[in-house]
């Protein structure tokens, strides 16, 4: 039931024939997201870029400036299962707040949904409920392989966490955290009781702090400053993935989401504030010539209609079962 009710708030709310609304945005890849601020509604100009050809294979080594045909990716977007705070009806904003036992089975059934879906690396946010939803679901994998997340707050903390076996590095997944993904900064509201926030500052307020594309609570931040960021971010360091051939999974939050989707949907701005993300229940998109298709949510790991979208999905797939039955005869 949740999962068709997603189906039908996201399917709902972009159609592939829909033109973009004043309040639509595409970006250009080569306008600066650190130096000033960008006017998401404003923004028209869609950036050319040079894609590679490789296969949908984890264990596959391209380089990422290689000017071959453009090909085919697989891009999977999961919000994180319910967190402590979550639980409790707190705003949490940039707390960093571990899963409780309900959000830790939720990061396991979304890992057993894509656990036929090929997976080369893996961008989460900077906070722990994120990056345990992505360890998780990344345990569910058929392929085995270990996530490890990057370190690279200092010259040490990269020297200390390096892995100097090429066998250990082809059997391992890398995890690339970024404040950037986080969720929206909820500023003074952050740590308050929902309801309790309601009674006093009025239900239309924080309905308007909660809801609106551009009116940020106090001292935090609005949907429009988070996708700022959140998109910049995606466009500089996870779409140039998709374009050499690597197939991305992003464990993140609500908002962070929201922004990503109203990039790759062309949402107006009016649409994303009404697009609801359930918490651990997998996006898939195909990134392919440019382009972002979307292709629903993985139902379950041996769900045929998804592998079905595309041939490479549907092989590697097949792949996956053969080397099962090798191995367990």
């Amino acid at each position: 039931m949740a999962t068709a009710t997603f189906h039908q708030s996201i399917v709902s709310l972009a159609s592939p024939s829909s033109t973009i609304s004043q309040c639509g945005f595409k970006i250009d890849s080569s306008l600066s997201f650190t130096s000033k601020k960008i006017n998401f509604c404003k923004i028209k100009a869609m950036a050319s870029v040079s894609y590679n050809n490789t296969l949908l294979s984890p264990s596959k080594t391209i380089p990422e400036n290689s000017l071959k045909k453009p090909n085919e990716a697989a891009l999977i977007l999961i919000r994180h299962g319910e967190s402590l705070w979550n639980e409790k009806n707190l705003f949490t904003g940039c707390v960093d707040v571990p899963l409780t036992e309900k959000g830790v089975e939720e990061a396991i059934e979304a890992g057993k949904r894509i656990s036929n879906i090929p997976v080369d690396v893996i961008f989460t946010s900077s906070l722990i409920r994120a990056q345990m939803t992505a360890m998780l679901a990344m345990i569910q994998h058929r392929r085995k392989k270990v996530p490890i997340i990057l370190h690279d707050e200092s010259e040490q903390a990269k020297t200390w966490s390096q892995v100097f076996s090429d066998e250990t590095k082809n059997q391992s997944i890398p995890v690339i955290p970024a404040w950037q993904l986080n969720e929206r900064m909820y500023g003074e509201l952050q740590g308050l009781n929902k309801q309790e926030t309601a009674e006093r500052y009025g239900k239309q307020q924080v309905h308007e702090w909660r809801r609106s594309y551009d009116i940020p609570p106090p001292k935090g931040e609005s949907l429009e400053m988070c996708a700022e960021r959140a998109v910049a971010y995606f466009q500089d360091n996870i779409e140039p993935k998709l374009a050499a051939g690597k197939n991305v999974m992003i464990a993140a939050h609500g908002n962070s989401l929201r922004s990503i989707i109203m990039y790759l949907d062309k949402l107006t701005c009016q649409e994303v504030i009404s697009l609801e993300l359930s918490t651990g229940i997998p996006l898939l998109y195909i990134f392919k010539e440019g382009k972002f298709m979307k292709r629903g949510s993985p139902v379950g790991p041996t769900e045929a209609g998804v592998y079905a979208y595309t041939k490479r999905l549907a092989q590697y797939r097949q792949k996956l079962e053969e080397d099962s039955e090798v191995i367990c005869p």
